[in-house]
């Protein structure tokens, strides 16, 4: 585990700490892991009271993740604790975000993600061409699934010779 790892871990317990004195409750300590992958920074399991953290993001972004990643999935737990099951983002996690750690609550990240994005495959309709993720490719290729175009409607078909590429 290297030093930015190990300071994600003590500021999550750090904001639990301050969570627990303005809520008036005590909780556990979560299990803190650096294994969520893909293009989300974080994740919150709640049966398990586990945080996830993405390693990548986690580097490219840590002022992020201090001001912003860890008081949002910390939130996702305590108001789980507090309230059970809830809209993820609902008034009680933003109540929880904006009164109990004084961060707005946003419900997603604006990350430059190029650095975790995935190969695509390019596809095209009537009207334009579509850049799908290897997971919409593969349902297409095991007959899975059939993606329309948002804007005409018609079938996407792959690009002949269609190379895969990162974004």
């Amino acid at each position: 585990m290297d030093s930015l790892q190990q300071a994600i871990i003590e500021h999550t317990l750090t904001c639990l700490r301050r969570a627990e004195n303005k809520l008036g409750k005590q909780f556990p300590d979560p299990a803190i892991r650096f294994t969520q992958r893909g293009k989300i920074a974080g994740s919150a399991r709640m049966q398990s009271w586990e945080i996830r953290y993405n390693p990548v993001l986690l580097a490219e972004n840590p002022q992020a993740f201090l001001a912003e990643v860890v008081p949002h999935e910390l939130a996702h737990l305590l108001t789980f604790a507090c309230y059970g099951k809830v809209r993820p983002h609902g008034p009680e996690w933003q109540k929880m975000m904006t009164e109990v750690f004084n961060v707005p609550a946003r419900t997603t990240h604006s990350f430059d993600i190029s650095s975790v994005s995935g190969r695509t495959f390019l596809y095209r309709c009537q009207c334009r061409e579509h850049q799908l993720t290897v997971r919409r490719h593969n349902k297409i290729l095991r007959q899975q699934a059939i993606y329309h175009c948002m804007q005409c409607h018609q079938p996407l078909t792959p690009v002949t010779g269609n190379a895969s590429q990162r974004n």
